[in-house]
Order: C-alpha cells, then sequence, then structure tokens
C-alpha cells in the first residue's frame, strides 16, 4: 500500500476512535445536574436554596391569593361600630322608659345591643374573616408572603396571614411537603458551617490568652452557647422593643416564642398596626432574616453541645472503665489471697 494512502487511513481510524471516545452531550447534562444537586447540597447551596424557595414561594402566593375576586370585607368593624351606634341611639331615644333617664332600663337596653355587638365582632375573627377592610393586594405584600412561607417550612405558624382561596390552602399542603425537609436540611448545615467557625474563634481566643496546652483539644462549653443565644435574644428585644412599643418582657417573649418555633402569633412585628407603611413591610423582611439567622445559630449550639456531650459521656465510660478495672483487681487479689490461707 502506498505511504500517502497508508497516512490517510490512519488518521481517518484516528478520527473515528475520537468521535467514538468523545463525551456524549447527555452525559454531560447529567454530569451537570449532578454537579448542581452536589452544590445545593452544600452549606452555600441549602442556604441559597431555602432563600431562593422562599422568594419563589412569595410571589406565588401573592399571584394565587390576588388573581381570584373575592367578595369585599364582610366585617368591617368601622360599619358595624356605626351601626350598632345607630342602634343604640334610636333605641334609646324612642324608649321613653330610657328616655327619662331610668337608669336600669337603660341598662338592659344599652346592655343587650352591646352584647350583640361583641358577638358579632367575635364570630367575624373566630371566622378569621377580613375584618380591617383591606384588599388581598394590600394584605399580600411581598414581605407578609415572605413571612407567611418562612412561617411554613419552619414550622412556626404565626397564623397573622392565612391563604383563603382552596387553590391557596392545596398550594400551602405541597408547598409545606417539600420545604420542610428542605428547612432540616438547611438546618443541619447551616450548624455544621456556624459550629466550625465558632469553634475556630474559640480555639484561636484560647491561643491568644495563652489557655490552650500543646496538643490540647478544645471543646466549646454548652456556657458559651447558652451566651450566644442569650445575646441574640437581647439584641432582638432591644431592637423589637424599639420598633413596636413593646415592653422588654413582650420582646423576650416574642424572640423565644419564635426562635423556639412555638409561634402562638399574638405578637408579630409590622401587625400590630393596621397600617401597610414601608416601615412595616420593612420590619417583616428584617424578621425574616432574624429568625432565619437564629434558628442557624440554634443549630450551631445544638452541634457544638452535642460535641461536649459525646466527650462528656466517653470520658465518663473511660473513668467507669478504669473504676470496674481497679474493683476487678480488687477481687482478684482477696480471691488469691483467701486461696493462700
Amino acid at each position: 500500500m502506498p505511504r500517502g494512502i497508508s497516512m490517510r487511513s490512519s488518521l481517518r481510524s484516528r478520527d473515528s476512535s475520537s468521535t467514538s471516545t468523545g463525551v456524549d452531550p447527555r452525559e454531560r447534562i447529567k454530569d451537570c445536574c449532578r454537579k448542581l444537586v452536589a452544590f445545593m447540597c452544600t452549606q452555600v447551596g441549602v442556604g441559597g436554596l431555602v432563600v431562593g424557595y422562599t422568594i419563589v414561594g412569595a410571589f406565588g402566593f401573592i399571584i394565587i391569593e390576588t388573581s381570584e375576586n373575592l367578595e369585599e370585607p364582610v366585617c368591617n368593624p368601622k360599619y358595624i361600630h356605626t351601626e350598632y351606634a345607630d342602634k343604640l341611639w334610636f333605641s334609646t331615644a324612642s324608649n321613653k322608659s330610657v328616655n327619662i333617664l331610668d337608669q336600669t332600663a337603660f341598662y338592659v337596653v344599652t346592655n343587650s345591643i352591646l352584647q350583640r355587638f361583641q358577638e358579632n365582632i367575635t364570630i367575624n375573627k373566630r371566622n378569621k374573616l377580613n375584618c380591617d377592610g383591606k384588599t388581598p393586594s394590600e394584605i399580600w405584600t411581598f414581605p407578609a408572603a415572605l413571612m407567611f412561607c418562612l412561617s411554613v417550612i419552619t414550622m412556626i405558624g404565626y397564623g397573622t396571614l392565612v391563604p383563603k382561596t382552596p387553590w391557596g390552602k392545596g398550594a400551602t399542603v405541597i408547598y409545606a411537603v417539600v420545604g420542610i425537609p428542605l428547612y432540616v436540611l438547611y438546618f443541619l448545615n447551616m450548624g455544621k458551617v456556624l459550629a466550625q467557625t465558632f469553634k475556630w474563634l474559640y480555639t484561636r481566643l484560647h491561643e491568644c490568652t495563652g489557655q490552650r496546652k500543646p496538643g490540647q483539644r478544645i471543646i466549646v462549653p454548652s456556657t458559651a452557647c447558652l451566651w450566644v443565644i442569650f445575646g441574640y435574644i437581647v439584641v432582638g428585644s432591644i431592637m423589637y422593643s424599639m420598633w413596636e412599643e413593646w415592653d422588654y418582657l413582650d420582646s423576650t417573649y416574642f424572640c423565644v416564642i419564635s426562635l423556639s418555633k412555638i409561634g402562638f402569633g399574638d405578637l408579630v412585628p409590622g401587625w400590630s398596626s393596621h397600617k401597610a407603611t414601608k416601615d412595616n413591610q420593612t420590619k417583616l423582611i428584617i424578621n425574616f432574616v432574624y429568625l432565619l439567622l437564629g434558628m442557624g445559630l440554634i443549630a450551631m449550639c445544638y452541634n457544638l453541645m452535642k460535641e461536649e456531650v459525646f466527650v462528656k459521656a466517653r470520658e465518663l465510660k473511660e473513668q467507669l472503665n478504669q473504676v470496674m478495672d481497679a474493683v476487678h483487681y480488687k477481687l482478684m487479689k482477696c480471691c488469691k489471697s483467701e486461696s493462700l490461707d
């Protein structure tokens, strides 16, 4: 075979072998998907995924709850108050026994009217009707929807804002089923990151003060974790007391109830005033950040305290083994001395 033909055939064989061994585009896509999933399982990826999930959920619930044509609010305290005030006036003005300032008759008539007024407001509140006179677009602002999504996935459940439409209720079920495991993953990963960071700072502090001995293992004590949580609650108490004009007891009560995920919903920043001002919306955003970071700190303390418990348990086990060995040695010594006698 001529040399030129052999060279061309060898080049063709190389090209064919390179194309046959080339990376398939589908494999590249699968590899990118695997890398994306691996990144989402990291600490940074999980944190970004939680924030992104709440943002997407907030826009979704805004669209769902404001797209349907809901009826006008059936519970407006101002209208109800005016209605019953008119009834009170006409009932007392038309009643001759009340008109001559008969105190007993006045109390009988007015008490029955005021009792009906109280029952009307109570029943409407119990049925969770819209008694603020707001439209759905005024209620479902982005910060409010963001706090609603956070309260769902973290299982706080304030109850100040709830979906009214069937689609919104169904979406809440699906959103919670997907979001709660995602939050648990965030809780675990963020706890590890913050625990490693805090332990590194604590170790460096011991080295700077000269308290660490060569080869000594540094364990963050539980008291340090408790002081971190205590300081975070104090900061939140001062902040909410200045914002909402709460006393320090109410502010501390709100911080503890929220961070422990009890969430009664009797006190919520930005909801104490029924006016949808920019300040209230900003409070909801900052409250979102405060709670998300606070739960990360709780996860950090959980990891650090768990490490301390493991170390203490291991030390206790070693001490018990030493005690058992000593007791065993004494028993064997006593048995040998008796046998010699």
